[in-house]
């Protein structure tokens, strides 16, 4: 088995830039052959939330095609057609989704709490913090 790389998730989607790197990083680890855990903690619960919707730009002009918006979910979706289902481990945690109402998600995420987040803390090789600020 290869390394392990664990990264800490905080920001919900379309807020931060720090998503957008956060997904670069998991994209770029899971193709140099590592096992990537992912904690989806406070508001990055909702990156994986089935209901996002495209939607058009009226300050643009730009219809919901001519928009062509990513979608948080669509881009976790990626990675685990990257992963091909053994190398990307996600949890939402348990104590976040269910203050925001966010159980819907899509297929790949589990749901846990901080003792999971904790426990492939002290089984990878590298741990990563993407914080809210």
């Amino acid at each position: 088995m290869g390394k392990t790389l664990t990264l800490l998730l905080m920001d919900p989607p379309f807020e931060s830039a720090n998503t957008t790197t956060a997904f670069r990083i998991l994209d770029a680890a899971l193709r140099k052959g590592y096992t990537v855990n992912v904690f989806a903690y406070e508001g990055a619960v909702n990156l994986t939330m089935r209901g996002q919707q495209p939607h058009a730009n009226p300050a643009h002009g730009t219809s919901v095609a001519e928009e062509h918006h990513p979608l948080t979910r669509d881009i976790v979706a990626g990675l685990f057609a990257e992963a091909q289902g053994e190398r990307l481990r996600w949890i939402n945690c348990g104590l976040c989704v269910d203050e925001r109402g966010a159980g819907d998600w899509i297929d790949g995420p589990q749901r846990g709490g901080p003792a999971d987040f904790w426990r492939w803390v002290n089984e990878s090789e590298q741990m990563l913090v993407i914080p809210c600020r």
